[in-house]
């Protein structure tokens, strides 16, 4: 079944005799029919999932690896798959279910430039597609206008706009309208974005005395920030959901609280606090990542997950701002 006669004219390469981006779709019993209502996107092949290795590493080149139904292949398959991705240096589609979204980011190397598709639809697959051409230069322009259409445009304005609205952090590793004296407190986090590490909060030890009233404002705090989150989600019981999203707040809000409280937050975690379709949470947790907002951790009990944390700086700003609330 094709999609939408719009749809299908979603994405043209504007450059002439531009060479077209090669897709490998691997797994599923069928193509997504989206593969083929993208222009500029070349099915170099659809393979079984036991095969998939070896065939990348085979080709010669590749640009785009869609791993339909991730969440259903086997560990050592998933691996193996992976190693080959970063060896050819191409972008992957990750097409998985909400419950297995942790394990799975977990064990794809941060190295590789990754399209979560959680529980996704055609439009979801047709962002994903775009996303992955514009990594190559290719502009993309629609020619028509559908409900598809209208939701693409709403996700794409939404990763521009925090984009904008964060474009100075890569500068000067503060929030815009921070105070003049704020500075992060970690001194080597250039260069960061997208890497995993080991969590590196300082709870060094301070004179016993002050301990349990500073934990008392802790908690204090940490009751506070849920309940501005809980008063959220009680306006989607009177008010349409959409009229109030704010995904970007929400996460630096349950990220703030779980600070507070010292407790880890798992990807899958994060996205249901976002108040948003999971695909669309987890573009802008990449985004948040990248503007030096988010960092990600790894558990230290578990390697096969990846916990999301506030960044110190981000940290300190929210600290800062509820303070101010405070006064």
């Amino acid at each position: 079944m094709r999609i939408a006669t719009a749809a299908e004219a979603f994405l043209r390469d504007t450059g002439e005799g531009a060479t077209p981006s090669s897709l490998v779709f691997v797994g599923g019993n069928a193509l997504s029919p989206e593969v083929e209502c993208v222009a500029g996107i070349r099915l170099a092949a659809h393979v079984p999932v036991a095969a998939a290795a070896d065939h990348l590493r085979r080709m010669i080149d590749v640009d785009i690896v869609w791993l339909a139904q991730a969440d259903a292949i086997a560990p050592d398959l998933f691996a193996g798959i992976c190693a080959a991705v970063a060896a050819k240096q191409c972008h992957l589609l990750c097409d998985t279910g909400l419950a297995d979204l942790d394990r799975l980011v977990a064990a794809v190397p941060a190295s590789i430039r990754t399209e979560w598709l959680v529980d996704a639809d055609a439009a979801d697959h047709l962002a994903a597609l775009a996303a992955a051409q514009r990594t190559r230069g290719m502009a993309v322009h629609d020619l028509a206008r559908d409900s598809a259409m209208e939701r693409i445009d709403r996700l794409q304005e939404e990763v521009a706009r925090i984009s904008r609205l964060l474009g100075d952090l890569s500068g000067q590793r503060g929030l815009s309208g921070s105070p003049p004296a704020f500075a992060p407190l970690i001194d080597d986090f250039d260069g960061y974005a997208g890497q995993v590490r080991s969590p590196t909060r300082d709870y060094a030890a301070i004179p016993r005395s002050f301990v349990p009233e500073e934990r008392t404002i802790e908690r204090q705090r940490a009751k506070q920030v849920r309940r501005i989150l809980r008063q959220r989600r009680m306006r989607e019981q009177y008010f349409p959901a959409d009229l109030f999203a704010d995904p970007a707040w929400d996460m630096l809000l349950d990220l703030y609280a779980a600070r507070l409280e010292r407790q880890p937050v798992s990807v899958s975690s994060l996205c249901i606090a976002a108040a948003v379709p999971a695909t669309t949470a987890l573009r802008w947790i990449k985004t948040m990542t990248d503007a030096g907002l988010f960092v990600r951790e790894a558990d230290p009990q578990d390697g096969r997950r990846i916990f999301i944390a506030l960044a110190e700086g981000a940290g300190d700003a929210m600290a800062r701002y509820f303070e101010a609330l405070d006064e």
